[in-house]
């Protein structure tokens, strides 16, 4: 598996970005977001039980991502049209505020080393991606245990700091000096 300090690998994916057949899928790589922090989350597959209440959370959380010029991107195996149904059936994810991308080939995930050798999907992981696309923090749960969004947001205010941060530190709280 790819983790701290290491390049993002490059992709380019097919993202859902609406609920409209007609404007839904736009291709997304990592140029479309240059010079920005991304937050890369995968989940296992659409239409289960644990993924929807994870986006869900990371959509109600968006407009902070944004704020610190973050760009979130949901991903899964699945492919864009699955997406969409996803959107159009499940209320929680009518109106999500990032992209829905599909790496039905595996590519991306394969890349990261994130596949499940049991189950063939992508595990649920989460990458912080600094803007010159290094890899500043990895989370990874268990398939059946939903992450939590908002330590994943106290972690980008972390590393945006370019300080030492202690355990539980918050935005606006005192950093670390060194002696």
């Amino acid at each position: 598996m790819l983790g701290i300090g290491q390049k993002f690998p490059q992709y380019s994916l097919t993202g859902v970005v609406s609920n409209d057949v007609a404007t839904a899928f736009k291709p997304i790589s990592n140029d479309s977001f240059k010079g920005k922090w991304q937050v890369v989350f995968f989940w296992p597959k659409d239409f289960t039980f644990v993924c929807p209440t994870e986006i869900a959370a990371f959509g109600k959380l968006e407009k902070e991502f944004k704020a610190r010029d973050a760009q979130l991107l949901g991903v899964s195996i699945d492919n864009e049209f699955v997406h969409l149904a996803w959107r159009k059936e499940k209320e929680e994810l009518k109106d999500l505020p990032f992209p829905m991308l599909s790496d039905l080939k595996r590519e991306l995930s394969g890349e990261l080393g994130i596949i499940d050798p049991a189950v063939g999907v992508a595990q649920r992981a989460t990458y912080i991606v600094d803007p010159e696309g290094v890899i500043r923090f990895v989370y990874v749960t268990d398939l059946d245990v939903g992450r939590s969004p908002a330590e994943v947001l106290r972690v980008l205010d972390a590393l945006q700091t370019d300080e030492l941060c202690p355990c539980n530190w918050q935005k606006g709280e005192e950093t670390l000096k060194a002696a």
